[in-house]
């Protein structure tokens, strides 16, 4: 999908400007929240295993970090841009702020396919991503975390140079390690699942039942996944999902009115989300064009992929049965179409309030490292659904008391909050 009409700072600036016009901040807050603290771009070289050497683009962006350190993924992604990483780094920032966790927002990326890379191309990325970036990140500076197609791994790998060039072990440096170096047990499961929980208050402040609802959604990596997971155990049917096919380098939709199965899909998805057409088609799935998950006749909208997904061209092909949407990916609704869901009356849990678990669980990943002490994944979910139900409850109550949409209740709530820490802190 093309980009070029569209820029996710701008956006995310747009979203920021209204917030800061409510909340009637100085110009002096405005001027430095709409832009981050600071920026560090870069270059990674690397010896490829045909021995030719590339130069691959790389960033890591600190929005704001006056609550805590800067907490982000690090993406991987052939079309990454400064401005997609800068947007993501501010929604960050409101995102740690809004379910009121004490850290900041920061983002990372490298502009790269990991298709088309071996496992050892992808580990001396990894590491050189670190030692650029080295002095400047760490457990009481910077978080860096998985995002788009990077995995425990890549950060352990990060993890590993870090540790080898400061000559220790600091595991609360990077969050999303594998379990046994460091990983907390429910961090796979967390953003999905936190999303199917801010859908759940939804439903019930909405007096309806899951076991009477369908659910479109878009994607099918691992937020997409454990949403569909969550929702089936609470009684949900999601009868369609969607994926990037990278041999036709275009997407699908993969439906099953009677609703799909979660396991039978699983077992033919590669490892970056992307389901086998022709094997579903074996299993009985209607295979549509990519688009088409948003015009399905359900109840539920889950855009769980890529920002831009909903824009002013497609939100009127919204199934007028449709009441709510929960933004499980970063940034998926354009502010023009925003402006069109409110007026359709659609009940939207905007992103960064709908897929904070993910946040949620690396900060109780860190909590446990810092602590060398674990909890069961028992204890990390009871703790997530906790966090997540009490952010809900607060973003729906002021948006109910100052009759606004649940997206700008977030963003007051959140940039109000950050806002008073720069200022606490004599920044502005």
């Amino acid at each position: 999908m093309s980009k070029t009409s569209y820029n996710p700072f701008q956006a995310a600036q747009k979203q920021f400007d209204h917030a800061a016009d409510l909340l009637e901040l100085n110009q002096a807050a405005r001027d430095f929240l709409r832009n981050p603290m600071r920026e560090f771009h870069f270059t990674i070289p690397v010896r490829m295993d045909d021995g030719t050497k590339k130069i691959f683009n790389a960033f890591r962006i600190h929005h704001n970090d006056a609550r805590g350190p800067a907490k982000g993924g690090i993406r991987f992604h052939p079309m990454e841009t400064i401005d997609t990483v800068r947007a993501l780094s501010m929604w960050m920032t409101w995102k740690t702020s809004v379910v009121d966790i004490p850290l900041g927002g920061g983002k990372g990326g490298v502009v790269c396919d990991p298709h088309n890379l071996s496992q050892f191309e992808q580990e001396q990325i990894c590491r050189g991503w670190i030692r650029q970036i080295v002095k400047n990140i760490g457990p009481n500076s910077d978080i860096p975390a998985p995002d788009v197609m990077t995995n425990p791994q890549h950060m352990l790998w990060m993890l590993d140079e870090f540790e080898t060039i400061n000559g220790g072990r600091f595991p609360g440096t990077i969050t999303g390690k594998p379990l046994g170096m460091g990983g907390s047990q429910g961090r796979t499961e967390a953003t999905g699942y936190g999303t199917i929980i801010t859908v759940r208050e939804a439903l019930r402040e909405l007096n309806i039942k899951p076991e009477n609802t369908v659910v479109s959604i878009q994607g099918f990596g691992n937020v997409a996944r454990y949403a569909v997971e969550l929702y089936n155990k609470m009684g949900g049917k999601v009868i369609c999902v969607s994926s990037w096919d990278n041999n036709d380098q275009k997407s699908y939709a993969f439906r099953k009115k009677e609703g799909i199965n979660l396991e039978e899909l699983t077992e033919i998805t590669d490892s970056f989300g992307g389901i086998d057409k022709n094997k579903a088609q074996d299993l009985g799935y209607e295979l549509l064009d990519g688009d088409t998950w948003i015009e399905q006749e359900v109840d539920i909208l889950i855009p769980a992929a890529l920002e831009n997904q909903i824009t002013e061209k497609n939100a009127d092909k919204i199934h007028q049965r449709v009441k709510l949407i929960a933004e499980g990916a970063n940034g998926p609704t354009a502010p023009d179409a925003d402006e069109i869901l409110n007026k359709q009356n659609l009940l939207v849990i905007p992103d960064f309030l709908a897929n904070a678990g993910g946040v949620v669980c690396s900060y109780f990943e860190q909590v446990q490292n810092n602590m060398n002490y674990y909890w069961s994944k028992d204890e990390v979910l009871a703790k997530l659904d906790m966090k997540m139900t009490s952010a809900y409850a607060s973003v729906s109550d002021f948006a109910k008391q100052n009759n606004v949409t649940l997206r700008e209740a977030a963003y007051l709530i959140s940039v109000d909050r950050v806002a008073n820490a720069c200022q606490s802190r004599g920044w502005i």
